[in-house]
């Protein structure tokens, strides 16, 4: 009984140092570029607006945003040197990419959670659903960074390419983000967080109980002591020989390149200054220019009672809104007459001035609701 438990209790190695750093910097660079990029996807509606706001304004999470995307693009790299290294110096299977074996484990799993079988399929150390999971964040960073370069470099690429994949870029730059966020809110976080919690990516190790689930035909293999043996080596030390030279070379042209990609123009780094005034340009008056006095002339010369009342009090009249004590700021004052909200006729600079438009606020300002 007491070995029984014992043997329950057991752990076996799962994930390296290296590995597990890896998945807590894709953690953080995800988590962080979902946050950024999907209230820039959806800005119209209010809880984007709200997020915008708390993270500093439209600006500030560009920047982040594209901080975390280099990011990820740099651990892309790291992490295709790292495959090719285990590849070709340690002489590793390429054990992510898909097989015969796991369609036969797909059609297992399915038919026993449907009660057709009665043996659950023994899996590999990777099994299908992991590798489905790891292959969809490969293509999905793939599509990402191509479709942010198309946006980020819009000039160099319509250089290249039709003007028209601009914006298809930034569909399929959003969409792509919204169904990885979905898949891994559903799919992963059910798989590894809910259904059983995995902890081997902080812990680097797994559950003999997740292993004979997850993973047995790995587990018979590690207790009949059958594992591959690794290269000799004699062979590993011949063969970093060769792969250090090619992967400095290999690095220096891919930095490059990335350092390219975030400086080839400069266009999409700025935000354009917000214009106050629709029609007249930068605001060039302030609250401080407008006259009480005047600006009760001007409200019955320019006929504002005829939808907002005598003393823009509203009442009955056809604009339900009460202007009289405004609390709102000279500038959303100035660019709600100049957008024209609701059912408001918009007034260019041509037809109110900015410097009438002070006047009319300090008198509204002088008011009593």
């Amino acid at each position: 009984m007491e070995e029984q438990t014992l043997q329950a209790q057991k752990q076996y190695p799962r994930f390296t140092p290296t590995e597990r750093f890896e998945h807590i910097l894709l953690i953080v660079t995800f988590v962080g570029l979902s946050l950024t990029g999907l209230p820039q996807k959806y800005a119209a509606e209010d809880w984007a607006k709200t997020m915008i706001n708390l993270m500093g304004g439209v600006e500030s999470i560009r920047i982040v945003h594209r901080i975390l995307a280099t990011i990820l693009m740099a651990e892309s790299i790291y992490h295709g040197g790292i495959i090719t290294y285990k590849l070709y110096v340690l002489g590793r299977r390429a054990s992510m990419l898909p097989g015969i074996r796991d369609l036969r484990d797909v059609i297992q799993w399915i038919t026993f959670n449907l009660g057709w079988s009665r043996s659950h399929p023994h899996l590999p150390r990777y099994n299908f659903g992991e590798k489905a999971e790891y292959l969809a964040v490969v293509w999905g960073t793939v599509v990402m960074i191509i479709t942010g370069f198309m946006m980020w470099n819009p000039i160099t690429t319509s250089t290249v390419l039709p003007g028209e994949v601009i914006p298809a870029a930034r569909v399929a730059h959003g969409n792509e983000a919204l169904l990885a966020v979905l898949s891994i809110l559903i799919w992963h976080m059910y798989n590894v967080h809910v259904r059983r919690f995995n902890r081997s990516m902080f812990t680097g190790k797994l559950s003999r109980e997740a292993m004979i689930e997850e993973h047995a035909a790995e587990l018979e293999t590690i207790e009949k002591g059958e594992l591959p043996p690794g290269r000799p080596p004699q062979v590993i030390e011949r063969r970093k020989r060769r792969f250090w030279p090619y992967a400095i070379i290999m690095t220096i042209i891919l930095v490059g390149g990335l350092i390219r990609f975030l400086t080839v123009e400069q266009t999409a780094i700025t935000t354009i200054p917000r214009q106050l005034s629709v029609v007249g340009g930068p605001l060039l008056v302030s609250a401080d220019n407008g006259q009480a006095d005047q600006g009760a002339t001007l409200w019955q010369t320019l006929e504002c009672k005829t939808c907002h009342g005598e003393n823009a009090e509203s009442g009955d009249m056809t604009m339900n809104v009460i202007l009289a004590g405004t609390k709102i700021s000279f500038e959303a004052f100035v660019g709600a007459v100049r957008r024209g909200p609701a059912d408001m006729h918009p007034f260019s600079a041509d037809q109110i001035t900015d410097e009438q438009l002070a006047h009319l606020y300090a008198w509204l300002r002088t008011l009593e609701r």
